[in-house]
């Protein structure tokens, strides 16, 4: 229904005028009840412009009944919104403008800004492509439009790669009010997961849906990450972060999307055309955690000294311990490793040091040389080096840098 390419999308600064009698009252109404990070950074975009514009912003879940029960002036100018038909129809009875925020809205042809989820699904697939997997799954909603751009994303990069790519798709309504779609919803992926060729890297519509999935896997005895590894949607971190293995997530850029929903308002509002096509905001970045640590192997003695290293990786172990964890000589677990993964056990103990460290840089406050001792580095001067060597910034960048999007929830 929607092109899932992004569109480039150019939007003037906040304006304001001496000569306005009175500040643009805006009407936003994006289902804040929910409690969805996602739906708060939407908010927070929009009055980040709204602040800047000088506009009057006013939450209204209900918007169309003000609209339609107000008889005498018009009491907003323009309307933000996840924009349900009877919002749209209000609207446009009172000739206030609308842009709409929400992907699934069953109403066409209103001015929008959405995320792509296209494009998220390429991140999630090239992510996992470059953990060494080939067999790859998608688990979302069924009729969806965000889950059919995911699912197109991650075959883009599937068919380029000559992967597998299987889907299972769920009701949204079996899970929603009393569940009463439960039972079904657990023994269709019970069924799906049957078929599934493990390792294999998954990913999920939404975050919540990861734990769900991640119980299930483990009552199949899958263990995530060596045999699934997962991605989920949205970065909840409340979701994320706790329990056990934390969840690797895309973060979609929501703020930036309320963003430029209020620019693409104003816009109308100031009597611009809006675009002929929705507008899509590329994700912000994929939160790397424990979720997906683990690279894919299809030998046995790989898997278990990668379980070895991960489990070890904030101890002072080096490819000794781990040639002992496993019994076979270092010779013969060194050319394994060079023919799963195409590196040495000594890479992946300091690439699986590094993600940990970069997961404590950016949730905590920690001191660098608390990080460096934590992930199992001899000190901070070593830390330093060797994260300068392999990406490229000091670890102060880095932390800077990923805070900025990690503190906004």
């Amino acid at each position: 229904r929607f092109p899932s390419m992004k569109i480039a999308f150019q939007y003037d600064m906040p304006k304001t005028s001496p000569s306005q009698p009175r500040p643009p009252r805006i009407a936003i109404s994006l289902e804040m009840d929910q409690g969805f990070k996602r739906h708060q950074e939407s908010y927070a975009g929009c009055q980040q412009y709204a602040d800047a514009a000088g506009w009057h912003c006013t939450i209204e879940p209900a918007i169309d009944r003000v609209l339609l029960g107000n008889r005498g002036r018009i009491p907003f100018d323009g309307i933000l919104a996840r924009a349900t038909p009877e919002i749209t129809k209000a609207a446009r009875k009172k000739n206030v403008p609308l842009v709409n925020i929400w992907l699934n809205s069953p109403v066409e042809e209103l001015p929008s800004v959405f995320p792509d989820f296209k494009g998220a699904g390429i991140l999630a697939a090239e992510h996992l492509l470059a953990r060494g997997f080939r067999q790859f799954a998608y688990l979302g909603y069924l009729g969806d439009i965000d889950s059919r751009l995911q699912v197109e994303g991650m075959r883009k990069v599937t068919r380029r790669e000559n992967c597998n790519l299987t889907t299972h798709r769920f009701s949204r309504t079996s899970m929603e009010g009393p569940a009463r779609g439960w039972k079904q919803f657990v023994t269709g992926i019970q069924s799906w997961i049957e078929r599934w060729q493990p390792p294999i890297g998954v990913l999920v519509c939404n975050d919540v849906f990861c734990r769900y999935l991640i119980d299930i896997c483990r009552s199949k005895g899958l263990h995530v990450s060596e045999e699934v590894a997962i991605v989920g949607t949205y970065n909840e971190s409340e979701i994320c972060n706790a329990p056990s293995p934390t969840l690797t997530s895309i973060d979609m850029n929501c703020s930036q999307i309320g963003y430029r929903a209020a620019a693409l308002l104003d816009r109308l509002m100031s009597g611009g055309k809006a675009p002929l096509d929705p507008v899509m905001v590329a994700p912000a970045e994929l939160v790397p955690r424990q979720s997906t640590d683990l690279l894919a192997a299809d030998d046995p003695v790989v898997t278990e000294a990668l379980r070895f290293i991960a489990e070890h990786t904030h101890e002072r172990i080096g490819v000794k311990q781990v040639v002992h964890a496993v019994g076979i000589n270092r010779r013969s677990l060194e050319r394994r490793f060079r023919e799963s993964l195409n590196r040495t056990i000594a890479d992946e103990i300091t690439r699986l040091r590094l993600e940990r460290a970069k997961r404590r840089m950016v949730e905590t406050s920690a001191p660098m040389k608390d990080v460096a001792v934590d992930a199992g580095f001899r000190n901070a001067d070593h830390f330093y080096k060797v994260f300068n060597r392999i990406e490229g910034i000091p670890p102060t960048q880095f932390r800077v840098e990923r805070q900025k999007v990690f503190l906004q929830d």
